[in-house]
């Protein structure tokens, strides 16, 4: 899956499993792509060693929160049901173009 910002496409894995929601970005380092948390609406930073750009998401893809180059050692949490909304974490600097309000598009790619 793909999200296109300004001219830029990134590449997004969904954190379906456990482990992957579980570990997310903890421990990783030259982030130059983004995951998708369904279902879910808040995340930390611990044991994060760069900062990411975290953006809440409602189930229709709409931005309802944004933290810009959010710092290790924090929790996010969206007011908002937790069936309703996802989270999106991005490298750091890549939604300073983002608005709340704005809908976000993913692209699928076809599989072969």
């Amino acid at each position: 899956m793909k999200l296109q910002l300004e001219k830029q496409k990134i590449n997004i894995v969904v954190a379906s499993h456990f482990k992957e929601r579980l570990m997310g970005f903890m421990g990783k380092e030259n982030i130059c792509y983004g995951m998708l948390f369904p279902r879910c609406n808040s995340v930390h930073t611990f044991f994060m060693k760069e900062e990411i750009d975290i953006i809440g998401l409602n189930e229709n893809n709409e931005i309802l929160f944004i933290e810009r180059n959010c710092s290790k050692n924090k929790i996010i949490k969206i007011n908002h049901p937790i069936k309703k909304t996802s989270i999106l974490e991005l490298p750091k600097n890549t939604s300073h173009s983002l608005k709340i309000g704005e809908s976000l598009f993913f692209e699928f790619e076809d599989i072969v």
